[in-house]
């Protein structure tokens, strides 16, 4: 699932990267993965990825909803609706203020399903990205 979700916004996939990356996150406690599963086969449906922030004008801990990704056989089932709310219930469970989340601006799909889910599309500051490689 998560090569399919790097293919869905045309990053490169295949080798062992993936799998590497995924393992280090794991491994450091640098991110929290929630599945998603069929409750009839459990196979899985989707996931969420977040890695813990800390907010120095809110003095307090943020999580960063980095992925989600819903295989498109269980699109439009809820799936994608359980794994925000995932999301938010470790947020509460860690004390943490917030979530936050970026999403391309071209997909609309997403951006309705947050939305929906009551979050709130910051207007107020802008994101910027810095490649160093």
């Amino acid at each position: 699932m998560f090569e399919a979700y790097r293919a869905f916004y045309r990053w490169p996939t295949g080798g062992d990267a993936a799998a590497a990356f995924l393992r280090e996150r794991l491994e450091k406690s640098e991110s929290v993965i929630l599945i998603a599963r069929d409750p009839a086969g459990g196979e899985p449906l989707g996931f969420a990825q977040l890695y813990p922030l800390f907010s120095s004008e809110r003095m307090a801990r943020l999580w960063l909803l980095n992925d989600l990704f819903v295989v498109p056989a269980a699109r439009r089932r809820g799936v994608a609706r359980a794994l925000i709310r995932g999301g938010e219930d470790l947020a509460r469970e860690t004390g943490a203020r917030g979530l936050m989340l970026s999403t391309h601006v071209n997909n609309r799909t997403a951006q309705r399903v947050y939305e929906a889910a009551g979050w709130r599309r910051d207007d107020e500051f802008y994101s910027y990205l810095r490649d160093l490689v």
